[in-house]
């Protein structure tokens, strides 16, 4: 069972990395390198966090069976005499040694050993070494692959420079102390010491974020009020964003129009214009063969071949942020009419949940026989507050219990951490399964907490994960390599709280396998009896810093907008972002309607037609070419080219409209012009 059990975890564990992967990346468009890479360090991570609890089970077995081994059994039974009832015995007092049942997930000795440094050493390699040099490899505009790997070597040798400047210190500073021999396995802890401290670094800043802002999220998701009005407040931010892209699209590409123009097709460079081209959207493609055809042909200034490597460059990273800004925009679209549409059915006496638009109507199985309308409106307007809200308690009294467990768990006597509590409490009992369960839930609820703010996380637009597929490599493997620099100390952390780490706890107990190739952080005491102890009690000040708004108010003073509902900028964003909405749907629902109308006049003429032709075959063979029913037929015919012309200028004049609504700067219906400059993105999305 124990064989069964740790591989049902590692296909688990590998079909969500590969749906994650699925849904940020683009599986069939982004290299294979880059994905390979970005999946890896995503399992690999992931199976840490799954594992962890098997390995916990497995060493409390084991610290049962050496129990159990160097207890004293006596052979003869106790004698009870006056003193016995007064608590005393002629012999030691023991109690009787107990069956140590193995665990259903139990793992043989020889094996968590071998998985942990496989699977940590590998992580380590993609976080410090492969990733950064593959982010610098995506990112190239070299036209070779031996022009792609000279950039990514040229930018990482500052990174890779750092990093032996760091350890070339860490070595002079143990060198320093005659005491410590330099073997090889003490080097080995102090790499992995530097680098666990890094991340506990980062760590604790991103759990105290998590901590108070995901059940405070869930809270104010049960507000529909609140989550309309935080979508009119995105909408206005994206507006500006989309304007933003498609007006820096355009600039790049009147940049390879010309150098389009430039370089003829018997030049050296002409190679290299067409990848450009090939990276460019179809419609500016068309633009630029038409452009090229009515050219008068004037010799323009010849590019060189580094100004082409930079506007490749350029090119790539528009055209991606330009796809991120439509598809972000279509599905906040949706986002917001679905809200309005649930405002709506709150007030319906019919508990039935209508959509106003007919593209928001799902026609599969599900919606046809499971999620109805009725089952619908039961849930938006009726369960839907409540299972928020419930939930939204729940994660606060995880979050309480992390932030007490944080601050005392160096405490042994007495055991002041929660979770220590709850595990020795199932330790004396023996039962494995709450032990793997209290580990399981605690840990994914702190993998929760931190994971999902690395996947919130915006610094510019240099790192961003967008779902539906339109997240670039660069940010991909930048998640991938905080991931592998979390997971390792995000482990430790779990561990020390329920007392089952001997670096901190000081406790005289078998370790797990996975602090066991962890070395002994005694090397380095202050940071094992100082950092580690005491640098997570700052996730209290952090918590208190994100339950205020600190972070986002700081942020609005400087100019990155932020929603804060008692302020005045929010409150015009709100405003700009309804009136978007507002048109946005008008301008759907033309849309709609144009194409209703086609589809009746189609299925109207085209019947008559159908009838027309008919009737005419059947002139045909009686030899009367010049009846009534010919003429019927060739009327119908003409008025159905009549109705298309009609509809051709109907549907100009409402493409007229709509261009018009959509431009940047127009003025809207309450007489005021919209603020769509562009406005600088946040660092912090979300934050």
């Amino acid at each position: 069972m124990s064989g069964a059990a740790l591989a049902i975890v590692v296909v688990v564990v590998f079909l969500l990395a590969l749906y994650l992967l699925h849904r940020y990346g683009d599986l069939r468009r982004q290299q294979r390198m880059v994905l390979l890479g970005t999946l890896l360090s995503w399992y690999l991570c992931f199976l840490i966090v799954f594992i962890l609890p098997l390995d916990v089970s497995t060493t409390i077995y084991n610290q049962c069976i050496l129990d159990n081994e160097h207890h004293p059994i006596p052979v003869t039974p106790a004698r009870h005499t006056n003193q016995t009832e007064a608590g005393l015995s002629l012999y030691p007092t023991v109690s009787e040694p107990k069956m140590c049942e193995e665990p259903w997930s139990y793992i043989p000795d020889g094996v968590l050993p071998v998985f942990w440094r496989v699977v940590y050493w590998t992580s380590q390699f993609l976080t410090w070494l492969l990733l950064p040099f593959m982010q610098s490899y995506a990112r190239s505009g070299a036209f070779s692959k031996v022009g792609k790997i000279k950039t990514a070597l040229i930018e990482n040798a500052i990174y890779y420079g750092t990093y032996l400047l760091i350890f070339i210190s860490l070595l002079i500073y143990v060198a320093a102390h005659p005491q410590w021999q330099l073997t090889w396995t003490e080097l080995q802890t102090i790499g992995i010491t530097a680098a666990n401290t890094w991340g506990l670094f980062l760590l604790v800043l991103l759990l105290g974020y998590g901590l108070v802002e995901i059940p405070r999220s869930y809270w104010l998701s049960s507000c529909h009020s609140y989550l309309l009005a935080k979508t009119y407040f995105k909408a206005a931010k994206m507006a500006t964003e989309k304007a933003a892209a498609e007006e820096n699209l355009a600039d790049v590409m009147e940049e390879v129009a010309a150098v389009h123009e430039s370089v003829r097709y018997n030049h050296f460079l002409r190679k290299s214009v067409d990848t450009i081209l090939i990276k460019c959207p179809t419609e500016y493609q068309e633009e630029m063969g038409r452009d090229i055809e009515s050219s008068s042909g004037e010799q323009n200034v010849l590019p060189t071949k580094r100004s082409l490597v930079n506007l490749h460059k350029k090119v790539i990273s528009v055209v991606q942020r330009h796809g991120q800004t439509q598809v972000q925009w279509s599905i906040l679209l949706d986002q917001a009419f679905h809200l309005e549409d649930v405002a709506k059915s709150q007030c319906s006496p019919t508990r039935h949940f209508i959509h106003s638009s007919s593209s928001a109507q799902h026609h599969g199985w599900i919606r046809r026989f499971v999620y109805t309308p009725t089952v619908e409106w039961y849930w938006e307007c009726v369960f839907r507050r409540g299972f928020y809200r419930l939930l939204a308690v729940l994660l606060c009294l995880l979050s309480a219990a992390v932030v007490w467990s944080e601050c005392t768990f160096f405490s042994i006597h007495p055991v002041l951490s929660l979770f220590a509590v709850f595990i020795q409490m199932a330790e004396k009992q023996y039962n494995y399964i709450c032990i793997e369960m209290a580990c399981f839930v605690s840990i994914l609820f702190l993998c929760v907490c931190v994971y999902s703010t690395v996947f919130r996380i915006r610094v510019f637009n240099y790192y961003y994960l967008v779902p539906h597929h339109q997240t670039d490599a660069y940010s991909l493997q930048f998640s991938g390599m905080l991931f592998c620099r979390l997971t390792p100390p995000l482990c430790l952390n779990f561990l020390g709280l329920i007392h089952m780490d001997s670096a901190i706890s000081h406790q005289d107990r078998i370790q797990t396998s996975y602090t066991s190739i962890m070395g002994s952080m005694h090397l380095l005491s202050f940071i094992s009896d100082g950092f580690y102890i005491y640098y997570p009690m700052l996730i209290l000040l952090l918590c208190f810093a994100t339950f205020y708004n600190l972070g986002s108010r700081c942020l609005n003073l400087v100019g990155f907008h932020q929603y804060v509902t008692d302020d005045d900028l929010t409150s015009d964003l709100v405003d700009e972002g309804k009136e978007l909405i507002r048109r946005e749907r008008r301008k759907r629902q033309k849309t709609e309607d144009t194409e209703n109308r086609r589809w009746a006049r189609r299925e109207r003429y085209g019947a008559q037609i159908a009838t027309g032709r008919t009737r005419a075959g059947y002139t045909e063979l009686k030899d009367n070419q010049n009846s009534p029913v010919t003429e019927i037929k060739r009327s119908g015919i003409m008025a159905t080219r009549r109705d298309r012309e009609m509809e051709e200028q109907q549907t100009g004049l409402l493409q007229d409209d709509s261009s018009d609504e959509g431009s940047p700067n127009k003025r809207c219906t309450g007489g005021r012009y919209l603020s769509l400059s562009p406005s600088q993105t946040g660092i912090f999305d979300d934050v």
